[in-house]
């Protein structure tokens, strides 16, 4: 297999670089080519644009295959915790026993948010969707935080890791307490990470607070399934950022940004809002499948398909077994959850749907859990931050280590040529 590509270009001939990945993925290395040739490429998007080579996650869309540090997802999400994938994501291997049990007592020790964090939230209105919320709350944490992280230090890069993993979930948890009218609830050490998160989101002032085993285990399961996945909008974005050697709490908070539109991390409140408007209109499925097969109708059938997996999801195929157990354990009857559920049924079993591999997605089934959970729907996009956390946290240490160059996407120049300036009173 040859090493090299070749390009010709006018009278030149131009030798770049085959870079292949461990997966046998392989990649040219264009580095040369504006040297060489003063061309750049352009990929609208970065389709088709390896920007770093990275050890964390690989991801297989054609055949539906996802793993973190060549583990599989089905095999974490069975046998691990989030703390175990978390670990796992930022540092490399998955955690022993001392070392989980430190890592989580340090993750507690940092778990207290500065009171003033208070008088932040307090200033925001109940209207404030919670995924501006959390992106101005993650930022502020740096004006508590101002010492910047010697990532040539481990023990600096450590404190800054617990950091922001015991104090996120306690701003995610504010924040949903604030759109609600709840008091701030400031969790129980006793708790285990995820056993922590419910006491703090859910928990009622005026009642003691019991973990059902059942929703433990599948919100354990979502966190884990959302924790990494590759070179998307958000991670990206949040290498972008801490390229230019921005902090890490800032680098997060313009990851979350990145994550809240509907076409990335706010793809399951989408879900939720369309299974809505099919319950206001009359709940009947079979209408809506037909209007989505329907080229000229520009309804869609937002939770099915995947920009990636060209089969089925495999984040999908777990966490519907978890959506199952969660319905049944709760025993909820919602006429919204079973339109989710005809839907399923009905593009399962619908050649149209088959054909085009067009399966319900990870954010179908994750909006269906949230809802059963009693989440509100604009909250959905803040869990899906939640749960990337590890990743983005593991993907900016590896940017920071590797000393990749600050990220400066080149473009070709398509306005107006060299001009005169004209006097305003002959325009």
């Amino acid at each position: 297999m040859s090493t090299k590509a070749t390009l010709n270009y006018n009278d030149l001939s131009i030798d770049l670089p085959v870079i292949t990945g461990s997966e046998n993925e392989s990649a040219i290395d264009i580095a040369a080519l504006r040297s060489g040739a003063n061309l750049v490429t352009i990929d609208p998007g970065f389709k088709n644009t390896g920007s770093c080579e990275s050890a964390i996650t690989f991801l297989d869309g054609d055949k539906g295959i996802l793993r973190y540090r060549g583990y599989s997802i089905e095999e974490l999400a069975e046998k691990a915790s989030f703390l175990e994938v978390a670990y796992l994501l930022i540092f490399g291997e998955l955690p022993n026993t001392e070392q989980l049990e430190v890592f989580e007592n340090d993750i507690k020790s940092n778990s207290v948010v500065d009171e003033d964090i208070k008088k932040i939230i307090d200033a925001f209105p109940k209207a404030a969707h919670p995924m501006g919320v959390l992106a101005s709350l993650t930022s502020a944490l740096t004006a508590f935080n101002p010492s910047s992280v010697n990532v040539n230090s481990e023990a600096d890069m450590y404190k800054a890791i617990v950091k922001i993993m015991g104090k996120f979930p306690v701003l995610v948890a504010w924040t949903m307490r604030k759109t609600q009218g709840l008091p701030i609830d400031y969790g129980d050490k006793n708790l285990d990470y995820v056993g922590n998160i419910m006491k703090m989101m859910f928990g009622q002032p005026n009642e003691g607070f019991k973990v059902n085993p059942a929703v433990k285990e599948a919100l354990n399961k979502l966190l884990i399934l959302h924790a990494d996945h590759e070179q998307n909008c958000s991670t990206s974005t949040v290498r972008i950022v801490g390229s230019s050697h921005a902090g890490l709490f800032a680098s997060l908070s313009a990851g979350i940004s990145a994550l809240w539109g509907p076409l990335h991390g706010g793809a399951n409140q989408a879900v939720l809002e369309m299974l809505e408007a099919i319950r206001e209109d009359g709940g009947d499925t079979a209408k809506f499948m037909m209007k989505a097969k329907d080229k000229n109708d520009p309804f869609r059938l937002m939770g099915f398909g995947h920009r990636v997996y060209k089969n089925f999801d495999p984040r999908a195929r777990i966490i519907k077994k978890a959506a199952d157990e969660v319905l049944e354990d709760l025993g909820i009857d919602d006429p919204v959850l079973d339109i989710a559920k005809s839907l399923e049924k009905e593009a399962l079993n619908d050649p149209y749907f088959v054909d085009r591999k067009l399966y319900p997605n990870v954010d179908f089934y994750s909006g269906i859990i949230y809802r059963s959970l009693g989440i509100p729907v604009q909250m959905f996009t803040v869990m899906f931050a939640l749960g990337r956390l590890p990743g983005w946290i593991a993907q900016w240490r590896e940017m920071r280590l590797g000393k990749e160059p600050i990220g400066r996407p080149r473009q070709i120049y398509t306005g107006a040529t060299l001009r005169s300036y004209v006097d305003i009173s002959h325009r």
